[in-house]
């Protein structure tokens, strides 16, 4: 049975084709938008504090070197945290201008921006709760003779297709675009140039968010 929810702004029940669909259709979205042009002090307050949080976390992550692996694990799943809660609340409350910076981008790198965003939140769903940091990072230190090097060079694990059977049958095929997109743009990959691609995404959205704001 597919999943429903209602529309945000006229309250329409929906079966959403986008995981993160919140209106019915293109006329809602542009109402909404217009309903709610200014941010409220809260919510403005809320995405300057976690733009500011994130990029103190991937700066550090960034700069970290010899570092072990308990304090390589808790800098990195931090700032996963914290880019996807900023690529969410800039989602959520700047649609237009979010959509606007991503379809600026060619083709070919707006799919790998769009694949890094779902392969972030494809790791934050699971590290911590149906896996371990270690099942998804691959620190430097534990290749034969090497040192525990930059933190930002170490890579992400290619991993098996999840166990998926408590979800929901749109549910697991949200989760299984998430894997994709994890396998596809960063199983390989050095962890310090998926968070730089996506805090460069990130702060040019915030950026125009700043200035429709004033």
């Amino acid at each position: 049975m597919a999943d429903i929810r209602d529309c945000e702004q006229c309250g329409t029940s929906f079966a959403p084709r986008r995981e993160h669909a919140r209106f019915c259709s293109a006329r809602c979205r542009v109402a909404w938008n217009r309903r709610n042009a200014s941010d409220s002090p809260a919510e403005t307050g809320a995405l300057d504090w976690s733009i500011t949080a994130m990029r103190e976390t991937t700066g550090r992550l960034l700069r970290a070197a010899g570092w072990d692996r308990a304090n390589g694990f808790a800098v990195i799943s931090e700032a996963v945290w914290l880019v996807t809660m900023v690529d969410a609340t800039l989602m959520r409350y700047h649609p237009d201008i979010y959509s606007g910076v991503l379809a600026r981008q060619a083709a070919a790198q707006r799919r790998i921006t769009e694949d890094i965003f779902g392969g972030l939140r494809f790791v934050r769903n699971r590290m911590g709760y149906d896996a371990d940091h270690a099942d998804f990072i691959q620190p430097l230190d534990s290749r034969p003779g090497a040192g525990a090097g930059r933190i930002a060079a170490w890579t992400w694990r290619s991993v098996p297709e999840p166990a998926l059977v408590s979800l929901t049958p749109r549910g697991r095929e949200w989760e299984m675009t998430r894997y994709r997109a994890y396998q596809a743009q960063l199983a390989g990959q050095p962890i310090g140039e998926t968070f730089s691609r996506a805090t460069a995404f990130l702060r040019l959205a915030a950026e125009g968010s700043s200035l429709s704001r004033t």
